[in-house]
């Protein structure tokens, strides 16, 4: 509790100036107590009164940055006084946009490679948070899901120890597991068994560290409703689905409450060694959720004639993911891809006791609030300009509960 003090000295000053003297006000604060200084480097020490232009006293390392949840993190960084260490690879215009969620001097960057365990500690040395947020969805000749979720988030994990990082957060993914269930391929999701393997590299490496385990996330420029909503995802009008989506559950994430999540975790003395499950507020049907996308797009059966069929009996649509991948084997059209149809069909299993993004203090975003915003660009004769009424308003999606 603070006590304030009032030193009056207006009747004194008033007796020897004949004017009325300056009132000084001192707050004693009583829960303050003696805290030891980790360094006497005036540059690392808190200052400011916060926002972007403050620092408050946090230098982060992200690897992952110029990816789609790395920018939202970092703008939440940014916007609360910390300094950002920006490696980047390849092109540095894809990095540059980022100066922009910090102060002057407050984003720096610096170039490095994922098997350069050099450039990495000279990225690492000057931090105190390290975020690692690198991630592939599908394989590559260069990069193999081993390489960049387990090999690579080893290295991570391991030179950031080195160089005395105090906090090391690495993301994850929901439904994880040494032994996916197969159910297109022979083996099961890759990356889901890499992702969990990565998750044991990083524990022996840097056993404090905090790891984040997303369910599908949705945002500006995301791959789950960008999915569902590109051409190339149907067939013609219909929309292949496993056992017609309804025996899929998922639990998407706000890409926002995800970054608010690691920010939190940042701050939190307790999340040291903690897993968190990033999931949303509510559970749906994969069947629900594709026709109510379908819905907020105009493109449902009344208007566009849209319909929903069962994927078992179209092996067309596999021959189309297989040409995709030959056709564009590094960056496959609209994100369709053996892995991603795979996954798709895999049920959120979001455990119990396992703390989520809520433990963390996120008021989490209801998709119903956010979607019809997102896939507004998506809407069928955009260019129309409706009377106000002129369409009903789209029903939502029904949630289990």
């Amino acid at each position: 509790m603070a006590s304030l003090i009032l030193v009056n000295g207006a009747q004194l000053a008033k007796q020897q100036t004949g004017a009325l003297g300056i009132i000084c006000l001192k707050a004693n604060y009583s829960s303050d107590a003696p805290r030891k200084l980790r360094t006497t480097n005036p540059a690392e020490m808190k200052r400011g009164t916060g926002g972007r232009s403050s620092f408050n006293g946090v230098v982060a390392t992200v690897f992952g940055a110029t990816g789609f949840l790395g920018r939202y993190v970092c703008n939440k960084l940014g916007k609360t006084g910390s300094q950002l260490i920006i490696p980047y690879r390849a092109d540095h215009y894809e990095a540059l946009r980022l100066k922009l969620v910090g102060d002057l001097g407050q984003v720096l960057f610096t170039p490095y490679h994922l098997c350069d365990e050099e450039s990495i500690y000279k990225a690492v040395k000057h931090s105190n948070v390290v975020i690692n947020l690198v991630g592939r969805d599908w394989e590559t000749k260069n990069f193999t899901f081993d390489d960049v979720h387990v090999q690579g988030a080893r290295r991570l994990a391991r030179i950031s120890k080195q160089a005395g990082v105090e906090k090391f957060i690495h993301l994850s993914s929901l439904n994880c597991t040494p032994n996916p269930t197969p159910i297109l391929t022979k083996e099961g999701s890759k990356f889901l068994k890499s992702k969990y393997y990565g998750e044991l590299a990083v524990r022996e490496e840097f056993p404090e560290a905090v790891i984040f385990r997303p369910a599908d996330v949705y945002g500006q420029e995301d791959r789950f409703l960008r999915y569902y909503a590109h051409l190339w995802r149907r067939q013609f009008r219909g929309m292949p689905l496993w056992y017609k989506g309804e025996r899929t559950v998922k639990q998407p994430v706000h890409c926002s409450d995800v970054a608010q999540g690691i920010v939190n975790a940042i701050k939190d003395s307790d999340s040291q060694g903690q897993v968190y499950q990033a999931v949303g507020p509510r559970r749906y049907k994969l069947s629900e959720l594709v026709d109510w996308f379908h819905r907020e797009m105009r493109k449902d059966a009344d208007w566009w004639g849209y319909w929903r069929y069962d994927l078992r009996f179209d092996p067309t649509f596999m021959i189309k993911v297989k040409l995709t991948e030959f056709v564009s084997p590094s960056f496959p059209v609209g994100d369709l891809h053996t892995e991603r149809v795979e996954r798709e069909y895999v049920t959120d299993d979001v455990k119990k006791g396992v703390p989520t993004l809520e433990d963390l203090g996120v008021n989490l975003t209801l998709m119903e609030d956010q979607v019809p915003w997102e896939l507004r660009p998506f809407r069928a004769a955009l260019y129309y300009d409706a009377e106000l009424g002129e369409f009903e308003k789209p029903t939502p999606p029904q949630f289990i509960q």
